[in-house]
This record gives C-alpha cells, structure tokens and sequence, in this order.
C-alpha cells in the first residue's frame, strides 16, 4: 500500500456500528485479551502500510526507524531513513563516521539531541557488543538513548521477544481499550498503561502485534473522531461500549510555550558565510548556525554578537524576522546581515553556547545545519546564493 500520511489510510472492510451499547461490561481477561491479538494480527497483515523498515528484520535499521519515529510523522522520516542507510548501512558505518556527516544527513528532521545519542549509541554497540545488537530488552535499555518503548521495538520485532512497548498511538489505543482513567502523562496513568501493553502482547509474532497497536493508533483510532466502524477490535473496546471513546484518553492541559528574542548576525564573503558550531549537549548542540544571542534588538545584541565573533565595527543590517516553534518553547529571531570582502579572522575562544567558528559554505554535504539556520540563511543570503539555500 501507499506511504500516505497518518490517518490517510483506506481500509477494505468496515465493522458496522453498534446501535446500542453491550448488554454486559468488558473485563479485562485472558479471552478476550487473546481475541485481541488475533484480530489485530490478522487486521495488520490484511491492510499495513508498505514501509521500508518493515520489509526487514535488521535490528540496526529497526532501531534506526525508531529513533527517527520519534515526535516526527512517517512520511517525514522514510526519505532521512533510506538516506542514512544507504550512507551507513551498518551500525559499524554510523559508528566509524564523523558526528558533522551524520548531522549533514539528519539536517532538518528535528530534535537533534536524537542524532547525537544515536551517534553514541552505534559506537557503544561496535565497541562493547561486537558490532551485534544485543538480543534481549535489558541489554538494549542500557545503550544511550535507548528506553522501554525502543527497546521493546526492537527486542519484539527484531528478535521476536514477548515484550511490550507504549507509545503516543498505542497509548491512546489501550486507553480506550482499557477505558484508562487516569492523564496518560502520570506516573499513574503510565504504569496502568505499561501493564496493558505487557498483559496483551502474545507469545506468538510478538512483534507484528506490537506493530499492529502502533499502525492502529496512527490510521484508526486517532487523536479527534477515530473511526471505529474501520476498528478490528471494536466490539472488545470498552470506551466504545461506553460511548467514551472521544473522551480519551485523558491529558493534563499542556503548559504554555513561552517566546524568547533573539538576534542572528549573518556574514557573507562570497559564496562563504561565517557559521559557528554549538557545544554538544544544549539546544541544536553540534550544529553550525549563524552566532545568534538572546535580545530584544540588534543594538542590544552587539556586546553578545563580538563575544560570538562578529566584530563590532561590522555594520549590520536588519533583513526581516524568523519564527520558529520548539517543544518548549517559541523563537522570535532578528535577522541581520553583512557583507564583507574577504573572510575575516574570528576570535580564538567564543562565548557561550559556541565552541568554534569557520567560513563555510553551508550547502556543503558535512556540514550539520539545523532548519532554524536554514531559514535565516535563506532570509539573508545574498541574491546568487539564495536559490541554492532555499533549495535546501
């Protein structure tokens, strides 16, 4: 089937609706918990998604299409997946590269502390596991940024072990299921959640069911109106005997994202700007991006910006504003340029968040750029140049 965006999917059969709710409750228990697996199985191999990750059983690229699942949508994600693979296409590849290629290739796909962790990860796995992905949940939970959800991905689909996984979509799907209660987000609400998802998943094709919940969560029971008419396991869903299916699960209303000014300073010679790279561990850490600092104006970003390296007797103009929404929180950029003749000398040691700078051209394939930075290139290029940013 097609790659279609979530909740995009056709299905070949609908369940009809019930007219009236079920004359007895649904408990939780051992039958129907198997009626479950079973038509989840079978619906899944009935009407999944052609993915290119589930066309394998390579733990090294399971794990690769989990890392990069994470907060970002399928159809985002297989164009970087088939990327990294055919740039590393083992772990042992992604061990052996250098941290600016893989942030080159991971360029705006987000979240870059992902990157970074999974750079880590790779070179533990040469280093201490032979280059071999550990086949059991424990082992794979003691590699760096490899938690219970991933580990169970790939301990069940990789390995075909009997264990349990939560996600966002297979949170929401056992919570109607289950009819959860408590805000998914607590502790309270993740333990009830945890002991779903370990009381159902089978001893038989583990993995497929694993995937089943998640294919399930992202094309049938969605966030606003899940059709569940289209739903394997409708009759065996409690929110739906209760006419509660909209109503979960349950989530503590988010805090507001606060906004923050910054000022970003660009310099141009030629075809060449001035980047710096963030110290890794921080927001966008590892990458290269024009010096950017905390300000409500360019006049007050001055003192800031020489302490980044650009020199104050640099004459900058304002070029226009950059919007760019994070998880926590919202960035209002000023953006100015300059253009100078030749490449300047930049300072030898560089303020905080910056470790060190160089003229670079930013199209070049190794150089890991964020798409924050991309945008304020763009915005401020010089007219040559800026095709070829955009572009990008």
């Amino acid at each position: 089937m097609s790659t279609k965006a979530r909740g995009q999917i056709a299905l070949p059969f609908e369940i009809p609706a019930r007219s009236a709710p079920l004359a007895e409750p649904i408990v939780p228990g051992s039958e129907r918990d198997h009626e479950i697996a079973t038509a989840l199985g079978a619906w899944f191999d009935a009407v999944a998604r052609d993915l290119p990750w589930r066309r394998t059983r390579d733990p090294y690229a399971i794990w690769l299409s989990e890392i990069m699942l994470q907060q970002t949508r399928v159809d985002t994600v297989i164009p970087y997946f088939d990327r990294f693979l055919s740039r590393f296409p083992t772990v042992g590849d992604l061990a052996r590269a250098d941290l600016d290629q893989v942030l080159s290739l991971w360029s705006g796909l987000g979240y870059y502390r992902r990157a970074r962790i999974m750079h880590l990860a790779a070179r533990e796995v040469t280093e201490r596991h032979g280059g071999a992905f550990p086949g059991d949940a424990q082992a794979l939970r003691a590699l760096p940024g490899v938690g219970a959800y991933t580990a169970g991905a790939v301990a069940s689909i990789a390995f075909d072990l009997r264990e349990p996984l939560v996600d966002g979509n297979v949170a929401r799907v056992l919570s109607r299921l289950d009819a959860i209660d408590n805000d998914i987000r607590s502790t309270t609400g993740q333990r009830a959640l945890w002991a779903a998802a370990a009381r159902l998943v089978p001893e038989a094709r583990p993995g497929r069911f694993n995937q089943a919940l998640m294919e399930l969560g992202a094309t049938v029971c969605t966030p606003r109106a899940p059709r569940c008419t289209a739903c394997p396991v409708n009759g065996l869903c409690i929110a739906r005997a209760e006419g509660r299916e909209e109503d979960l699960p349950v989530l503590a209303p988010k805090r507001k994202v606060p906004s923050v000014r910054m000022v970003a300073a660009v310099l141009w010679a030629g075809h060449r700007v001035y980047l710096a790279r963030r110290t890794e561990g921080g927001l966008f850490g590892g990458l290269w991006e024009p010096p950017m600092v905390e300000a409500d104006s360019l006049d007050e970003a001055r003192t800031s910006l020489a302490e980044a390296g650009i020199p104050e007797r640099i004459v900058l103009r304002e070029v226009g504003r950059v919007r760019h929404i994070l998880t926590h929180r919202r960035l209002e950029v000023t953006v100015a340029r300059a253009e100078v003749p030749a490449a300047l000398r930049g300072r030898a040691k560089l303020a905080s968040p910056y470790e060190r700078a160089s003229w670079l051209d930013p199209d070049a394939n190794e150089v890991g750029v964020s798409r924050l930075a991309r945008k304020i290139l763009s915005m401020s290029s010089p007219p040559a140049a800026r095709a070829e940013v955009t572009r990008r």
